[in-house]
């Protein structure tokens, strides 16, 4: 009664999903349009060393994840506790420890004392769901208080969403903080993140050939223009004009591709999709010989300043993995009409190398070993006001063999890869009842 299923997408979401489907029995082959498969997590070559494109950390909370590397054989991610700093109104300040933010001298002991009662509240919020209907802005406003949220709150705000900050729920920073939180130890309350030796290349190669051992087979360099359902089964057809038939289709595609590549959803199907809002990210990648500063992540409220955070990834990786050089990266979130999109390399590294020069006086470009860029437009999916009954794309279309599992069905979380591999667990279990032999698959509609 097993099923041959085609998954249109072969990112860590869609490489999931077809190992949990084919633990169910089933026949998968996974399309993936890119040369390489990985999607957000695949790596680049920098200065001769491979490592990710995108910024990538583990968190001990990451239950889903770190399941995931142990099925795949992976060895035990590398733990060691990292320091946070905060760039605000042209100084650089350590905020690590409780000390240290009690000396934190932008915010006056009271607004401290709402900041982080704000933050262990929103840690101890077990039902999200409300939260969906109040703005982001106004229920820190409300918990933070007026010069807090100024301050702070909502130069970050616009670090991650730009302007779209004023259509994001407050699920959106309550999803941060509880995973932030939740990473966080007892007693010094220290951070404790990880890696994988040799980064998501090794993970990735290990995923692949997990995949050949369990049958599934993954076709990369195979870029998909249409899917149609025919009734009985599922059409998909390719860039070069062939095409491949499969009794069920799976979606993993980011939800405004969809519309076009399935044109016989409905229209009500097409609104919804159209609905969700993506915060795209141009991130920069450098090789340098020596650190800027002792932070993992370096959190920014100066408006001036063109990236929205600095992530030292060798504060937390070994050198030795980038023969003794530091790797930093330089993201900066975009919505998708976001003028900076179409800003050349040159333009980028330019207005990028002239921002680190005046915020690190110890920062010279002969330090640059190699400096690379990366564009990624459909990331997050924004968490909207009531996001979850009128945006979130339902897993059943009204195409009986045609579904969708996309990061966008993370409703209540912010993306990351446990967030991605946890949905994918997940909504292999919902897709069980469905997935079946046409005979019996009827018999569950």
């Amino acid at each position: 009664m097993t099923s041959r299923i085609g998954i249109v997408g072969g990112g860590a979401l869609g490489m999931t999903l077809a190992l949990r489907l084919r633990e169910q029995g089933h026949e998968v082959v996974v399309l993936e349009g890119a040369r390489t498969a990985g999607g957000l997590a695949a790596s680049q070559q920098i200065a001769g060393y491979t490592w990710d494109r995108f910024y990538h950390v583990i968190l001990q909370s990451d239950r889903d994840l770190l399941a995931l590397l142990r099925d795949l054989g992976v060895g035990e991610p590398h733990w060691g506790v990292t320091r946070t700093g905060f760039y605000t109104d042209g100084v650089l300040y350590s905020l690590s420890t409780s000390l240290e933010f009690l000396a934190f001298p932008p915010l006056s002991l009271i607004d401290k004392m709402r900041l982080a009662g704000t933050i262990v509240y929103a840690s101890r919020v077990k039902n999200w769901r409300p939260l969906e209907k109040i703005p982001v802005a106004d229920w820190l406003r409300k918990l933070s208080g007026k010069r807090t949220f100024e301050r702070i709150w909502l130069p970050l705000l616009k670090s991650k969403l730009g302007e779209n900050y004023r259509i994001a729920s407050a699920a959106f920073i309550w999803a941060i903080i509880a995973r932030m939180y939740a990473a966080r130890r007892s007693g010094l309350k220290r951070e404790q993140f990880g890696y994988v030796e040799g980064g998501y290349a090794t993970v990735l190669a290990r995923f692949e050939k997990h995949l050949e051992q369990k049958g599934i087979e993954l076709r990369t360099g195979a870029p998909v223009t249409a899917v149609r359902d025919s009734g009985t089964e599922a059409e998909v057809t390719f860039a070069d004009g062939t095409s491949a038939r499969f009794d069920r289709v799976i979606l993993t595609i980011a939800a405004n591709r969809i519309p076009s590549l399935v044109p016989q959803l409905s229209h009500a199907e097409h609104e919804r999709l159209g609905r969700v809002v993506y915060q795209g990210v141009l991130c920069a990648s450098l090789l340098m010989k020596k650190p800027l500063a002792s932070f993992y992540v370096t959190n920014i409220t100066d408006s001036w300043v063109p990236f929205t955070g600095v992530i030292e990834m060798t504060t937390l990786v070994d050198k030795k993995q980038f023969g003794g050089n530091s790797l930093v990266y330089l993201p900066r979130y975009l919505a998708q009409d976001d003028p900076f999109w179409k800003a050349p390399d040159d333009e980028v590294r330019e207005t990028f190398l002239a921002a680190l020069e005046r915020m690190y006086p110890d920062f010279t470009r002969a330090d640059v070993i190699e400096f690379r860029i990366a564009r990624a437009r459909d990331v997050l999916a924004v968490s909207t006001l009531d996001y979850s009954e009128t945006t979130l794309p339902p897993v059943r279309t009204s195409l009986a063999n045609i579904f969708v599992v996309n990061s966008a069905q993370i409703e209540s979380g912010t993306l990351n890869l446990n967030e991605t591999v946890g949905l994918a667990n997940r909504q292999a279990a919902v897709l069980a009842p469905f997935l079946d032999a046409p005979e019996r698959a009827a018999a569950h509609v």
